[in-house]
């Protein structure tokens, strides 16, 4: 399976630190976040991975070079302005391939990545939801037996920022530039969505203050 790591977003939440630096690049205990994502990923075996940029990436491509120090090969999909994460994972289909590959927002922080499952038949995605962290208590879809499902009543959890995806999820989209929500809500409403409760620690490294509970987590030592 190959994997693409998402890092094309501005990080406005994270200036100053962003005005000059991608946001994948920001430190964390003496490494960029985004280092944290290549290495767990090496270890699962998954040693093809793709990262669109485009805030300041020359500056990310210079740093992060072809992987090989964190045990894979790294592609880029370049991209003139951000595409939002619909447009950039389409754009990115044909480094790819035509098998399902797994999805990593460049902004989130986990210990160690989840076991991939492959996908149920007729799924076109699977997605790792999180219990629903201060920040965002409204939660974002309700898990029912293994799928996820629009419209129903219970308590909705947060998707993590991680998930499965069918290069056939995008088959009909036209758009160059959109959003992933709304594609993800209409599958989900077609009952083409499954997923699963991740209960290991997960950090969305959004803002500053996130920034510095993470670093603090990590070495102990409050950060910036």
């Amino acid at each position: 399976m190959r994997a693409m790591i998402l890092a094309a977003g501005r990080g406005e939440r994270l200036r100053p630190l962003t005005d000059t630096l991608p946001k994948p690049l920001v430190p964390v205990a003496g490494k960029p976040l985004i280092a944290y994502h290549l290495q767990h990923l090496a270890a699962l075996g998954i040693h093809e991975v793709v990262i669109n940029c485009a805030w300041l990436a020359p500056l990310l491509m210079d740093t992060l070079g072809d992987g090989r120090r964190y045990g894979v090969t790294i592609h880029y999909s370049v991209e003139a302005q951000a595409l939002e994460t619909g447009g950039g994972i389409k754009r990115a289909l044909p480094l790819l391939g035509s098998e399902p590959f797994l999805v990593i927002n460049g902004d989130i922080y986990v210990d160690k990545l989840p076991s991939l499952p492959m996908l149920k038949d007729n799924c076109l995605a699977h997605l790792w939801m999180v219990a629903n962290p201060s920040h965002h208590p409204q939660g974002d879809f309700v898990l029912k037996d293994n799928f996820l499902v629009a419209e129903e009543e219970g308590t909705k959890l947060t998707f993590s920022g991680m998930g499965i995806y069918h290069p056939q999820l995008f088959a009909d989209v036209n758009e160059t530039r959109f959003a992933l929500g709304p594609l993800l809500r209409q599958k989900i409403a077609d009952g083409f969505v499954s997923a699963e409760q991740w209960p290991a620690y997960w950090c969305d490294v959004g803002t500053v203050a996130r920034l510095q509970a993470l670093e603090q987590r990590l070495t102990g030592a409050t950060a910036l």
